[in-house]
């Protein structure tokens, strides 16, 4: 297989996953306070969101990438 069309295959599979995902969340531990050996934490989840467009730019360039792959 040539380097581009594996490229592509790899964009169409992350535009797939961005549009049924919609976005990447993860939690973090923040320290709130510490006194001596006591500490009091809480725990915060982020999302970071993947816009729709990034997913259709990813799954568009992916075609195209194994579309040129196969021809050449």
């Amino acid at each position: 297989m040539k380097p581009a069309t594996i490229i592509g295959l790899l964009l169409i599979v992350v535009g797939v996953i961005g549009f049924a995902v919609g976005g990447v969340s993860f939690t973090h531990e923040k320290q709130d306070a510490k006194i001596g050996p006591i500490e009091i934490n809480h725990q915060q989840t982020d999302t970071l969101p993947i816009p729709p467009i990034l997913s259709a730019l990813s799954l568009l360039g992916g075609i195209g990438l194994v579309v040129v792959g196969a021809r050449s």
